[in-house]
């Protein structure tokens, strides 16, 4: 067989119907609900008790840090209340000695040393005054009669949430193994760690970075109904969405305000359907699943993520280029190729090693419309070591790698069509003429070129979306879901602190700022001095912390 022959029976094999994308909208539909009622299925469907979304109007100068593998994020974020912010970060690399610490408490103090250090470098004056004033008194519940961030914290990592700032540490992935803190909230221990340098920080959220996705995206684009998906597509695919409480029948072990009727859902969809009932399946995509270090699962990522899709092109090739019958990157002689040369590949090409294709060359395949496929050629030349090859061999390889580009896209598809059918704003009278916005981030949204045309594509597809329905779904880039979306949770946990104080109060216990103002009237009896701030100042840091 030749190898454009070939070559159209592997595009053939990756090739996802409408009617594949309608069964899969359907089974994802299945297992959504499923994961609503019960613990142990294919979609996690983990709560996360943020209980609102932002719609561009919020105020306040909020911290948060990431914690999403080998670096250390620490922000401040200030919003302006016209869905505009301005961010301050400092990244610094964790020493490899505390990803494998014998004791939690050495990794979190230098973390918490970090966050001293950007608040010395970036909010010197508020530091400052805060280590004064804390010199003077203490209520019951901390000294609250002063400016104290509230901090979100990205930490990428499994973990049982059981509330907004509670989550206990399932297990350590990318090179950390630090068995101390297994089965320890690990915002109890960062808050551990800060308060022993007396910092005026409080972890008032743990946050998920498709959850940040999905608020950073409701604050610089809202609507009248704000983002109703949050999607990552990247090095690996996950999406966090805006559920009816009264659709989420199994049980929640935290506290969470329950005012809105409404609760953020954490899909973990990379696990969609590891049953295969709908997934396509190809001898590639066997072969991926088998050598990975996870068999059997995150079978939904394995087709979608950056992550993979390279992979999955090395494996095809590498069975193209073992076949004697097909001329894929060898020529009968140099006359057989454009060039007038005959392709070779070096011994340590990436393409015999696994992994050793990274996705970003199908982007440049995808994006190469030159008559020659020369920047795709040159391509191939630096970085795979595969010297020489010619207009056919190139064509071949950019057909591949679009086929295994465009199943990801319409896959893609599948889970943001299912989410948007389910939550029924397309057919609610009340959303009419409303878009439907979704954010997403990631390097295949961002990078690869005609993704986000492909999944719309698909969307048209779709029975109960089609030409229609597709043109209301808005899909836009919300960046920084780590830092802007942990700020965004970090202010809807404060409010839920202030209605928890407001709760308490009409029980008639007292307040900290009834004991602050007890402990004026009594300093001022006696002629003791103390340090003061304005009285709008105070009520604003009960929750935000105003520039």
């Amino acid at each position: 067989m030749s190898l454009e022959a070939e070559t159209k029976s592997v595009v053939a094999q990756f090739d996802f119907t409408d009617e594949q994308v309608n069964q899969g909208v359907k089974e994802f539909i299945r297992q959504m609900e499923e994961g609503l009622e019960k613990d142990g299925t294919s979609l996690s469907q983990i709560p996360t008790y943020v209980t609102a979304v932002p719609n561009g109007t919020e105020k306040g100068l909020y911290m948060a840090v990431d914690l999403g593998g080998t670096n250390f994020r620490v922000c401040s974020i200030k919003l302006n209340g016209d869905s505009t912010f301005n961010l301050a970060y400092s990244k610094v690399a964790i020493p490899k000695e505390l990803m494998v610490a014998k004791k939690a408490s050495d990794l979190f103090a230098f973390l918490a040393r970090e966050i001293k250090h950007f608040l010395q470098q970036h909010h010197g004056d508020h530091f400052e005054q805060h280590s004064r004033r804390r010199m003077t008194s203490s209520s019951p519940d901390g000294y609250k009669d002063e400016h104290v961030f509230r901090m979100g914290f990205t930490f990428s990592f499994p973990v049982q949430q059981i509330g907004i700032n509670k989550g206990y540490l399932i297990r350590w992935t990318k090179g950390f193994d630090v068995p101390d803190a297994i089965g320890k909230d690990v915002c109890a221990l960062l808050q551990e760690e800060i308060d022993k340098l007396h910092l005026p920080v409080k972890v008032a959220a743990l946050v998920n970075d498709t959850v940040g996705t999905l608020m950073a995206r409701s604050y610089t684009s809202p609507g009248k109904t704000g983002a109703i998906l949050g999607a990552i597509f990247g090095t690996g695919t996950n999406g966090a969405y805006v559920e009816k409480l009264s659709k989420l029948k199994k049980p929640l072990a935290g506290e969470y305000d329950n005012s809105t009727g409404e609760m953020v859902i954490n899909t973990e969809w990379g696990s969609f359907d590891n049953q295969l009932n709908v997934l396509p399946n190809t001898k590639w995509d066997d072969a991926l699943d088998k050598s990975s270090v996870n068999p059997g699962v995150q079978m939904y990522e394995k087709r979608v993520s950056g992550m993979f899709l390279g992979e999955i092109l090395r494996l095809v090739l590498v069975d193209l280029i073992k076949d004697p019958k097909i001329s894929l990157f060898r020529d009968e002689n140099s006359n057989s190729n454009d060039w007038h040369s005959t392709t070779t590949i070096a011994q340590n090409s990436g393409i015999y090693r696994q992994w050793g294709l990274d996705t970003s060359i199908m982007s440049v395949a995808a994006a190469d419309n030159t008559p020659e496929l020369s920047i795709l050629r040159q391509e191939l030349e630096t970085v795979l070591q595969i010297y020489a090859p010619s207009l056919e061999d190139a064509q071949a390889f950019k057909a591949i790698a679009n086929a295994i580009g465009r199943r990801a896209a319409r896959l893609s598809a599948v889970a943001i069509a299912a989410i948007v059918l389910h939550s029924g704003k397309l057919s609610d009278p009340a959303y009419k003429d409303e878009p439907i916005d979704i954010g997403v981030d990631g390097s295949l949204v961002e990078h690869y070129p005609y993704f986000r045309d492909m999944i719309f594509e698909a969307l048209r597809a779709v029975e109960g979306i089609g030409e229609e329905g597709a043109k209301r779904i808005r899909i836009g880039i919300a960046k920084d879901g780590s830092g802007v979306g942990a700020a965004l949770i970090a202010l809807i946990a404060a409010g839920m602190e202030s209605k928890s104080a407001a709760a308490t109060a009409a029980t008639g216990k007292k307040t900290n700022s009834q004991f602050i103002e007890e402990l004026r009237s009594e300093a001022r009896s006696k002629d003791i001095p103390m340090f003061t701030i304005k009285r709008e100042d105070s009520e604003k840091a009960e929750t935000t912390t105003d520039e």
